[in-house]
């Protein structure tokens, strides 16, 4: 029985996340207090007490969602025995940290650059992202090359049937009009802030490729299947790398759980807010052990 620990990315956030951790573990809370220190804000105020808009702002979500997973794999102690580990975009950060590639620290350091990176690369460029669902990866690939003078590419391969795309503002519209009369289900813009995982992220990489090239990387301690070839690693250089092309790159998360299932990956245990990727992860495998993390 091989176990795969999966860490989810932006979009999972919900206020109160976390308050369990901080209120009954003083371990859990004494890493809550060192991340508002690190951060120079009390992240902790809007993740137990905040909006939903105030959770929404790239800049707050995802630090939230990276301590809500990393402090919660912490949390479980001897009972976290991973054969493989895999995030989900921003999850990707979590899993390494869980996976003691690099230090909780460093993590939360290189989460927060990257989410003002993102926001910063948003400003500059407005877009956005949209949902394709009931339509063969093959043919959303293929419209959105078709589209001339816009920037529309495949973001997030989710799930058989269910793939992200971004890009600018007019190419996702004309983007799912032309999906839906290829005969998409739906084709549903997203409340996002820009368009992630796409060329238009190119200066976000840019500035977050530095930052990671300064930090420490070790060995994780089980394979690490990550975002831009879907591929386990455990060499450090190699993890640096694909974390850089990650952000302007597409998500291969439907091609991570065929993988992880094909390593012989058969408990899936979601670590951090929400349970979205167990559910992806049953489209590869609906018959798999399917757990929520907690302490």
């Amino acid at each position: 029985m091989k176990k795969a620990y999966l860490f989810p990315g932006q979009g999972a956030q919900f206020v109160t996340m976390g308050k369990d951790l901080y209120d009954n573990s003083l371990t859990s809370k004494a890493l809550f207090e060192q991340a508002n220190d690190i951060l120079g804000f009390r992240i902790t105020d809007l993740m137990f007490a905040g909006t939903d808009d105030d959770l929404k702002q790239t800049k707050v979500t995802q630090p939230a969602i990276f301590l809500h997973s990393t402090i919660l794999a912490a949390a479980l102690g001897e009972d976290f025995k991973p054969n493989m580990v895999a995030g989900h975009s921003l999850g990707e950060f979590s899993a390494l940290v869980a996976a003691k590639a690099m230090s909780f620290e460093d993590g939360l350091k290189l989460v927060s650059a990257r989410a003002l990176a993102m926001q910063k690369a948003c400003e500059q460029n407005p877009s956005t992202m949209a949902a394709i669902i009931g339509l063969d990866d093959e043919i959303i690939e293929k419209v959105c090359r078709e589209i001339e003078d816009e920037v529309v590419v495949c973001a997030n391969y989710n799930c058989p049937g269910q793939l992200v795309i971004s890009g600018s503002m007019k190419g996702i519209e004309i983007a799912c009009q032309k999906l839906k009369e290829a005969g998409a289900k739906r084709a549903l813009p997203l409340k996002v802030g820009g368009a992630f995982h796409s060329p238009l992220m190119e200066s976000a990489r840019v500035s977050l490729a530095a930052a990671i090239e300064a930090t420490h990387f070790a060995q994780p301690i089980c394979p690490v299947y990550q975002n831009f070839t879907a591929k386990p690693v455990t060499d450090p250089q190699e993890i640096k790398s694909n974390l850089v092309n990650q952000l302007t790159s597409p998500v291969l998360w439907t091609q991570i759980s065929q993988n992880m299932v094909a390593d012989g990956a058969d408990i899936f245990i979601e670590v951090g807010p929400g349970n979205v990727l167990q559910g992806l992860v049953k489209k590869v495998k609906a018959d798999g052990e399917f757990l929520s993390a907690s302490i």
